[in-house]
């Protein structure tokens, strides 16, 4: 029921023009768009992204093993949930909301945005090549990452204050009140703790996500025969945040670790990870996995079908009024 009638020929826009139409539907979709369908995912995910956090800081007292299935079981995070809501109340669950928000105001805008200007860039209508992709998600991302982290610490700390001991909860209003106390009392520079793994997860999960949805997308239409409409967008997202999830786990365990930490140590993020390996298990470096990919997996799905219907909508706009010009 999903195969196209007609020759699918799939480009990165949301209509198949040539360099040469003067439509502005072949160009790249508004700066904002990105950011703003990632705001939308945000209010469905961000429940998850909070019990991600409490696991991923949790530190286990066991002797380490090669590997603890039961870190990625579901009835862990349900267990965890369950914690919170009955400890800190329903509400606890939308504990730094504004912050994500903020978050994805600033990172996500930024790397979606770029990503799809820098594809016009380098190959305007053509489909662009897998290297192409590549190159361009991995900027967007370095960029992405950058621009977001002082929110990105904000967030974390705002999730997993709720799990530190009352004498060492922070009990900041919200994402502005935050930054400034973090700012007078421990001076800027904590907002850029993390910064190289910040980036560094940034570039994965931007290379890992939006270059493999584009290339599902392409393989779902141009291999399957499927038509480019929603049910393509939403398996091409769903496996997307599987990707995503499983590529970025190591380093944001180790990211949520160095945000929430009071005293940064200043090691490495592949210290950290050896020393989790060394006294946790190789286990403790997918820990949250569930989670993650159940906050991931809808998010990416949602950012991707609203982004989709966003630049559809626009070029829709755009060819009716130059239709109308005409």
């Amino acid at each position: 029921m999903y195969r196209s009638t007609t020759p699918t020929s799939v480009t990165l826009n949301t209509q198949t023009t040539t360099r040469s139409n003067s439509t502005l539907s072949s160009q790249p979709p508004p700066f904002w768009f990105g950011g703003a369908a990632s705001c939308v995912a945000t209010f469905v995910s961000h429940p998850f992204d909070l019990t991600k956090v409490r696991i991923q800081t949790q530190v286990r007292k066991q002797q380490p093993t090669n590997w603890d299935w039961r870190l990625l079981r579901p009835s862990n995070m349900i267990r965890t949930m369950r914690s919170i809501v009955h400890s800190e109340g329903i509400k606890a669950l939308y504990t730094g909301l504004d912050a994500s928000l903020l978050r994805q105001g600033t990172y996500s805008t930024i790397r979606f945005g770029l990503y799809d200007h820098f594809k016009w860039l380098i190959a305007g209508n053509d489909k662009p090549t897998f290297q192409q992709l590549l190159l361009c998600s991995t900027a967007a991302g370095v960029l992405g990452g950058a621009f977001g982290n002082p929110s990105d610490v904000v967030n974390v700390r705002m999730q997993g204050d709720g799990q530190l001991p009352p004498d060492k909860q922070r009990h900041y209003k919200n994402a502005i009140d935050g930054m400034y106390r973090i700012c007078r009392d421990e001076g800027p520079r904590v907002l850029l703790r993390g910064l190289g793994t910040s980036t560094q997860r940034a570039v994965l999960i931007t290379v890992s996500q939006m270059t493999s949805y584009d290339e599902f997308k392409i393989g779902l239409v141009n291999t399957l025969g499927w038509y480019d409409g929603m049910m393509t967008h939403f398996t091409a997202s769903l496996l997307a945040g599987l990707v995503a999830t499983t590529v970025c786990s190591p380093l944001d365990v180790v990211k949520t670790r160095i945000m929430s930490a009071h005293v940064h140590d200043g090691k490495h993020p592949i210290q950290i990870m050896l020393q989790m390996i060394k006294m946790e298990g190789f286990g403790s470096l997918f820990r949250g996995w569930m989670p993650a990919f159940i906050r991931l997996g809808p998010h990416t799905v949602v950012t991707f079908l609203v982004l989709e219907k966003l630049k559809e909508q626009y070029a829709h706009i755009v060819n009716s009024r130059l239709e109308q010009e005409h």
